[in-house]
């Protein structure tokens, strides 16, 4: 709570004689935040602790804590130019959450000063390419 009226800064958003715990749905929060709703959608997708109360139909119910972490994410992504994937893991830090590393393909180690592996290897890439590319042929006539 901040000063002496006994607001939070997310009643500042809502003006419309709610309680501040009260649930909100997709259509007041995208008008309160200025986020569109197929934006809030794909944030869920993007963001594993943005789980609204969803009920019959699929209609959303944001919580006040849901509420708060949008307007995080936007903050991250609208205002400092974070990407999606940072804000994520920005958030995920602060909360004491980490994200489970994506798995990293070894480079491949070829020494410049080595042409006949050089040419070993690009013939390599170049039949592999011209197999992907029959596949793709053959594929496309069978379509």
């Amino acid at each position: 709570m901040s000063g002496s009226t006994g607001k939070t800064r997310l009643d500042a958003h809502f003006d419309d004689g709610k309680d501040a715990q009260a649930l909100r749905t997709i259509g007041e929060v995208t008008k309160a935040l200025g986020v569109r709703q197929h934006v809030l959608r794909y944030w869920e997708e993007q963001f594993p602790t943005l789980q609204p109360i969803k009920r019959a139909g699929g209609r959303r119910y944001y919580r006040p804590e849901d509420i708060a972490l949008i307007a995080e994410i936007d903050r991250l992504v609208h205002r400092e130019g974070y990407t999606l994937r940072g804000a994520r893991q920005a958030i995920e830090a602060q909360s004491g959450v980490a994200e489970t590393p994506e798995p990293v393909a070894e480079p491949v180690q070829i020494a410049a000063a080595e042409p006949a592996a050089m040419a070993a290897f690009d013939s390599e890439i170049i039949d592999r390419l011209r197999s992907i590319r029959a596949r793709l042929a053959d594929a496309l006539q069978a379509a």
